[in-house]
């Protein structure tokens, strides 16, 4: 489901849940900012009704597809009022077997920060309690699994609760060619895991424009901005396919390099073929596509690239602005 629409189901089904008494359309619009925003979108008086309203029964709809129970009363006013009231709504008591409770007790234990592991340690008490027996280890009942989804960067916590409460931040970005690091203000969107590293998405207030950045090269403090977003959120934020366009992996020719023998294994991983060249070094074929040249400098001098000359002038270029700098 979009990010976007997950959110205005979700806080329109709080609203119903928490009441204590059936809200009219009216406060139902006044208190979900998606609504008023939608509202305010639409322009004239007329036309942001219309707007809303379509957008309400589609909720409701929604909403009650995937089983939530919203009854529709008259209010006091005269008004049609809805509420979920939670006796209508309690879900059945949870029932998982060993096999099931230690699949969500591995989940549990995969965060290994200081705050998620907190969180994670009060769901795995939970899951005692809904039926993990105190004898079932994850571990053991998956074998030698133990996983890990590593945030050692200090920019991850500030910037995972940015992206939840909606609030745009700064930072101090290097990128792998500059010798120094830029200010940047970004209204965070999603942050993701691939190969190993974090990345954020969001938009660059500065360069108006959608931007991924490496929690890795974020260098400082993160600091909160206040203010709403002033660009909108898409429903469907690629962080890694962006990452990956970088690394070459939509790659559609080849490139030869020599590297260092030990060094650079994500290459190698990539590699089509690899070839000892002695001294110390072997010659590969990897996937050559858009963002390579910047790649292939991070790895400094244990590559050098042979083919084709534009991708060669291209690290080339990035090293001497990196020397420069």
């Amino acid at each position: 489901m979009a990010i976007a629409k997950a959110e205005r189901l979700m806080n329109l089904a709080l609203c119903l849940l928490g009441t204590r008494r059936p809200l009219s359309k009216r406060e139902l619009r006044d208190s979900i900012e998606a609504y008023v925003e939608a509202a305010a979108a639409a322009g004239g008086a007329s036309a942001s009704d219309d707007s809303f309203n379509r957008m309400f029964e589609r909720d409701k709809d929604d909403l009650r597809e995937l089983g939530l129970v919203i009854d529709t009363v008259e209010n006091i006013d005269g008004e049609v009022g809805y509420q979920a009231r939670r006796d209508s709504n309690r879900l059945p008591p949870v029932a998982l077997d060993a096999e099931e409770a230690a699949a969500l007790g591995l989940a549990a234990k995969v965060w290994q920060q200081a705050r998620l592991a907190g969180a994670a340690s009060g769901a795995l008490q939970k899951l005692r309690a809904a039926g993990l027996p105190e004898d079932v280890d994850p571990y053991e009942t998956h074998g030698a699994l133990e996983p890990r989804i590593p945030a050692h960067e200090a920019a991850f916590e500030p910037l995972m609760l940015a992206c939840r409460d909606r609030r745009a931040v700064t930072f101090d970005y290097r990128k792998a060619t500059a010798a120094r690091p830029e200010l940047r203000t970004v209204e965070p969107w999603a942050l993701e895991c691939w190969r190993g590293h974090w990345y954020l998405a969001g938009w660059d207030r500065d360069r108006r424009a959608e931007r991924v950045f490496r929690l890795s090269r974020i260098t400082g403090r993160v600091r909160s901005r206040g203010g709403r977003f002033t660009a909108e959120v898409p429903d469907v934020v690629t962080v890694r396919e962006t990452v990956a366009s970088w690394a070459g992996e939509s790659a559609d020719r080849r490139a030869r390099i020599r590297l260092r023998s030990g060094a650079g294994y994500p290459l190698r991983a990539k590699a089509g073929s690899v070839r000892e060249l002695g001294d110390g070094w072997d010659e590969l074929e990897i996937p050559y596509g858009h963002g390579l040249d910047a790649w292939l400098v991070e790895f400094g001098p244990d590559v050098v690239v042979l083919e084709p000359a534009e991708l060669r002038a291209d690290v080339v270029d990035r090293l001497r602005a990196v020397a420069e700098g």
